[in-house]
Order: C-alpha cells, then sequence, then structure tokens
C-alpha cells in the first residue's frame, strides 16, 4: 500500500488525529488591549499564550513540534 493510499483510507477520528502531536498553530489575537500570540495544538486545544511571536515559534520547537501561523 502507498502513503496515498494509505491517507485515503483514514477514517474521520484518525484523520482529525493526523499531525496532533507534530503541529502547532500560532495566533496573533488582542487580550485585555495587548497583542498577544495563542499557540494551539493541532487539535485545537489552546497550550499556551505568548507575549510574541517570536518567543511562540521557539517555544513550539523546543517542544518538538513545527509551529505554523494562523491568520
Amino acid at each position: 500500500m502507498n502513503e496515498l493510499t494509505a491517507v485515503r483510507e483514514l477514517s474521520p477520528q484518525d484523520f482529525l488525529l493526523l499531525g496532533v502531536n507534530d503541529l502547532a498553530y500560532v495566533k496573533k489575537t488582542s487580550q485585555e488591549g495587548k497583542e498577544v500570540y495563542l499557540v494551539f495544538s493541532a487539535d485545537g486545544t489552546q497550550i499556551a499564550t505568548m507575549s510574541d511571536h517570536d518567543i511562540a515559534f521557539a517555544a513550539v520547537r523546543q517542544n518538538g513540534m513545527e509551529p505554523l501561523s494562523v491568520h
């Protein structure tokens, strides 16, 4: 079975978990009038709030994940 076939045969639940341990999403927002960066796991769970974009990305990488920006 090739990788493309394997992806097509994922159940909806397995598809939702794809990348959950490898990716984290960073989203800029405002809280109490201050710009902050929220970090979310791939399943949408918020895992951190950071004051700086670069710090958020560094923290994600230090925890063995790849950061992605969400706009």
